[in-house]
This record gives C-alpha cells, sequence and structure tokens, in this order.
C-alpha cells in the first residue's frame, strides 16, 4: 500500500478524551475514531489488525475442533426471559421493538440463542459433543465507557459453546479451550495470567479470566506468595478470622453525637478509633427488595460475593430507600434496631466486641455495640474484598498480592442452567432423557487488538508484534523527487511484496522528521530507509521497530535480511505448549 494513496490520519497531540496509552497511541495512529460515547469507527490499519488477531482466533478455534457459525445479532425477549436473564441482565441490555410492539434485544451474548438452536437440531448422545463458534459484533449499554474501544458500548467478540453428554465430557471442552485460549493470546504476543474467575450472571461453576497486566485493567488479580494460586479478586475468598476469645463484659450502648459526619474516616477521626472497630452498614437493592450488608470499616464490600448470596443482581439503594430502611439519611444507618430487612454480616465482624456503627438517627452514631448481643445477623459469610497481603485461601502460608488487569477472555462451564431452561436435551445410550452440559469460550477481539497497543508500545508510539501487525514492512523514501532514490524505494517496495511480506511505502512529499514521526508512532515492526545520502554509500537503513537499532545493509541484501528477520519473529510467537 502506498501511504500517499491510502487513509492514515495521524494526530499529532493526545485527544483531550483519551486517558488509556492504548486510546491515545489509535487515536493518534489513525487505527480508530469515536463516533459516540463508546462507539468506534476502525480505520484501515485498525481494520487490518483486528482482522488478522480474528484470524489467529479463527485458526485455533479451528484446530481444537470448534465449529464456525454465524447467529443473529438481533434477539427475541421470549428466550431471554426462559432463562430469567430479561431481568438479571439489567440496563446493559440494549431493547428495543420493532414495529409489531414485540420486543426484541440487541445480543450481549449468544448462549440463549445457541442454545435454542441446538435444541432443535439434537437428539441422540452419538450427535454429541459440538462446540460452535462464531466471530461478531456484540452490544452492552455499559454506563461508563472507557478506554477506548477497551470497555465500549459496540464490540467485536468471538463466543464460543460447547455442548457434552456429561461432565468428564465438559471438563475435556473446558481444558481445550483453555488451551486453545493460551496459545491464541501468546500468538498476538500478549502475556496473559489465567486467573479463576466469577461465573457472575452467566451461571455454572467453573470459570477463568485470561489476564493481561495494565495499569488501566479494571479487573483485579489477586497472587499468592507461595503457591500458584490466580484469581479475580471478586472471586478470591477471604480466610475467616479465627474465633475471637470470650469478651467478659461490654458495657451498654451509648448514644454520640456526630453532627454532619457520615463516613468511616470522619467518625473514626472524630471519636479517635480505627476504622477497624467500626462497623459500616450497606444497605443494597436486589429484585426490588432491599436488605443490608455489614463489613467491617476498613473492609470494602465485595458486591461479587453478596449477589451469590442473595442470587441475584446487586445495587446500592437509593437515599429514598435508605431512609425508609432507616428512618435516617445516607451516612447513619447501623444494624441495632433494624426491623423488615434480612441482615447479611462479614465474618471479620465477629472480630469486633465493642465497636461504633450509624444509630439510625441523624448525626448520631453508637458505641459500644457488640454483634450477637445488641443485633443477630440473618446470615454470616464472606462478603470482603481481599487486601494485599491478607492470607492466602488456598494455601494459608502465602500472603496476597493484587495488580491491575485486561480480561481479553473467559472460559466458563455453565453446567445444565441453560439446556434445563430451553429444553436441549437428549436421549442417552440408556433411552433415558438428559440435559446437555454447556460450556461457554468468550474472546474480547477488539478488546485485544487495544490490549495489545498497551503492552506493546513505549513513548514514541506502537511496537507491533509482528504476527498482528497492519504491515510488517515500512519503506521510507525520503527524498521522492529524487529518481534515483524513488527507483529503489519502488523496487524494494515490489521485491517485498514478491517476498511475502506486506508493505507500507512512504511515497508522500513530506519532510523526512514527519516521516520518522510517523514511522515510530504507527510502530509497523521493520522499518528501511532510502535516503539519498545512503544510496550514495551504497547502503539503505534497517530498523526493527521494537529496538530501533540501524544497520545500514545493502539495497540487495535488505529484503532476505528482513524475510529472516520476519521468520524468526512469527517463530518466536508460536507456543509450545
Amino acid at each position: 500500500m502506498r501511504q500517499s494513496a491510502g487513509f492514515f490520519p495521524t494526530l499529532r497531540e493526545v485527544p483531550k478524551e483519551a486517558e488509556a496509552k492504548s486510546h491515545i497511541l489509535m487515536l493518534r495512529a489513525g487505527l480508530i475514531r469515536q463516533l459516540a460515547a463508546g462507539l468506534y469507527i476502525y480505520l484501515p490499519l485498525g481494520w487490518r489488525s483486528l482482522r488478522k488477531i480474528e484470524q489467529i482466533v479463527r485458526e485455533e478455534m479451528d484446530a481444537s475442533g470448534a465449529i464456525e457459525v454465524l447467529l443473529p445479532t438481533l434477539q427475541p425477549d421470549e428466550l431471554w426471559k426462559k432463562t430469567g436473564r430479561w431481568e438479571a441482565m439489567g440496563p446493559e441490555m440494549m431493547r428495543l421493538l420493532d414495529r409489531n410492539e414485540r420486543q426484541f434485544v440487541l445480543g450481549p451474548t449468544h448462549e440463549e440463542v445457541i442454545t435454542s438452536l441446538i435444541a432443535n437440531e439434537i437428539r441422540s448422545y452419538r450427535d454429541l459433543p459440538k462446540n460452535l463458534y462464531q466471530i461478531q459484533t456484540k452490544f452492552r449499554d455499559e454506563i461508563r465507557p472507557r478506554f477506548g474501544i477497551v470497555r465500549a458500548r459496540e464490540f467485536i467478540m468471538k463466543d464460543g459453546y460447547s455442548f457434552d453428554v456429561d461432565e468428564a465430557g465438559a471438563a475435556r471442552s473446558y481444558q481445550l479451550m483453555y488451551d486453545a485460549y493460551k496459545r491464541t493470546f501468546h500468538r498476538c504476543g500478549l502475556t496473559t495470567i489465567p486467573v479463576e474467575a466469577d461465573t457472575g450472571v452467566m451461571g455454572g461453576n467453573l470459570s477463568h479470566e485470561f489476564m493481561v497486566p495494565a495499569e488501566i485493567g479494571e479487573a483485579e488479580i489477586v497472587s499468592c506468595s507461595h503457591c500458584d494460586y490466580r484469581a479475580n479478586r471478586e472471586l478470591t475468598e477471604s480466610r475467616a478470622p479465627a474465633d475471637p476469645p470470650a469478651v467478659v463484659s461490654v458495657p451498654p450502648v451509648a448514644e454520640v453525637h456526630t453532627p454532619n459526619l457520615r463516613t468511616v474516616e470522619e467518625v473514626a477521626e472524630f471519636l479517635r478509633i480505627t476504622p477497624a472497630s467500626m462497623i459500616k452498614t450497606l444497605i443494597y437493592v436486589s429484585n426490588g427488595a432491599p436488605f443490608v450488608v455489614l463489613i467491617r470499616g476498613d473492609h470494602t464490600v465485595n458486591e461479587a460475593k453478596v449477589a451469590k448470596a442473595v442470587n441475584g443482581p446487586v445495587e446500592m439503594a437509593s437515599p429514598e430507600i435508605i431512609a425508609k430502611v432507616t428512618h435516617a439519611p445516607v451516612g447513619f444507618a447501623g444494624p441495632v434496631g433494624l426491623r423488615g430487612v434480612k441482615i447479611f454480616a462479614d465474618y471479620f465482624i465477629r472480630t469486633i466486641d465493642a465497636g461504633v456503627t450509624g444509630a439510625n438517627k441523624e448525626d448520631y452514631h453508637i458505641r459500644n455495640v457488640s454483634p450477637g448481643r445488641d443485633f443477630q445477623p440473618d446470615v454470616w459469610g464472606d462478603f470482603r474484598s481481599v487486601d494485599e497481603g491478607d492470607a492466602c485461601p488456598r494455601c494459608g502460608t502465602g500472603t496476597l498480592s493484587i495488580r491491575f488487569g485486561i480480561e481479553v477472555g473467559h472460559v466458563f462451564v455453565l453446567g445444565t442452567k441453560y439446556s434445563e431452561a430451553l429444553q436441549a436435551y437428549y436421549t442417552g445410550e440408556d433411552s433415558q432423557r438428559r440435559p446437555m452440559i454447556m460450556g461457554c469460550y468468550g474472546i474480547g477481539v477488539s478488546r485485544t487488538m487495544a490490549a495489545v497497543v498497551e503492552e506493546n508500545s513505549d513513548d514514541k508510539g506502537i511496537v507491533w508484534p509482528v504476527s498482528v501487525a497492519p504491515y510488517h514492512v515500512h519503506v521510507l523514501n525520503l527524498s521522492v523527487r529524487n529518481s534515483e532514490v524513488t527507483r529503489v524505494a519502488e523496487e524494494l517496495y515490489q521485491s517485498f511484496q514478491n517476498a511475502g511480506l506486506e508493505v507500507l511505502l512512504d511515497d508522500r512529499d513530506e519532510r523526512p522528521g514527519i516521516k520518522f514521526k510517523d514511522a515510530d508512532l504507527l510502530g509497523l515492526p521493520y522499518r528501511v530507509v532510502v535516503g539519498e545520502k545512503s544510496l550514495q554509500e551504497g547502503v539503505v537503513e534497517f530498523v526493527p521497530r521494537k529496538t530501533l537499532e540501524k544497520s545500514m545493509i545493502p539495497p540487495d541484501e535488505i529484503v532476505p535480511r528482513v524475510k529472516s528477520q520476519y521468520e524468526l519473529d512469527i517463530a518466536s510467537l508460536r507456543p509450545d505448549f
């Protein structure tokens, strides 16, 4: 491709709306442009890279035995109502009415559709297992789209689904996909960490996320210093505290005037106590019903654990609901004297023998609150997020560390949640009908491209892995008005193509400084610079983008040199596992 004839609009300034490094670089390098919040146009360079990622995904899926299909984006509401996810998906689901006032959704995922298909087509155990996948645009009405295509409202995803006769078969399908995902991301030039994960509204009992460590990641990766435990912080169990020693005597509760002090930090400072001696009372709503979660003042509630405990989606209660439950404004809630709501208490509340909590009365808190004596929770459980330095829930010996990551892939064993709801049954060898055991496997294809840029970049621009680079070679003609420079650049352009390499020729009538800056920004793996001075010495300049180390090579040797380097770099991305 000739740069003069292409559409590669680069930006010199950092776009105001961009926060993440990948978002900034993808805008500046002309890979994407924003249409509206969370909606992006893929420009030629971005689209070429995206298609290469898709092809790697496709090759690994096909090699694992999965079969590609294409399902409708528009889905009827009745399928989602049968599985209960019409309500569970909440406002993220984009819903619409057709001209006949029938309800549809723009698919955020396709468990319902694929299960309905299989239910209508497969009857016997002889037709199983099956593993089907597609690469398609998905829609989710994110409340806060962020970081460009990392969290968008419209995105490209590979979603796959396996159907097996039993748990053993489902485990084999799961392992096939797990291994295929490791190979896929390695080939894309990504460092990924598979971590145990929460299944959320997808359901099921086994799940792993594939995380790319990154500062902008919204997922938190928990690792043990001693064993191989890796998990999403949402899922990580908090090791329950030892039972506290029996308390001989706790003074009676006493109200304390705390005017306009609402936060744990404000009250703790005012009363000269530590946050660990406070009982934080949080009011949530699930399926229209309010309930209470108690957490120690120095801890953070884990909403994924709470959602699992109440078996439904959760959200913080509005100030109006809080006032109705506690008879006080926000900031003064406490468990003492609460009536008509279920109370869920974290195990660490037991470590507080004489705590401080809200008095359910404006501008007042209560001292000397003793769990069991002054209030009795309905449910004790693990409802907190683990913290840095906590004991490992698996080995108990190591301590936990936490870092951020971008989720690029997720694999689930779903069990029979969807097959039972949508009647995807098979007849076994014993003539008995049983529900199929399902698995679900997703890769954020567009998000993977953002993760590649996030991980593979420097202060000058993108540093593309050769496997997913828009082009392999960037030939720079530094003097388009010099006939000899142009002749050599054109010959190299053709020779690289003949050698099977993809080439972008910068034949623009621009200053060399602009061409070098754009070449650094676009980040194609191999740069070949043709200039008047170097040609007078009988050489051209070869610069691998990854190292920026310059070599002067005769024009008739440069194509085999680049080709050899390309083959070495491709080989380094081939997985050996």
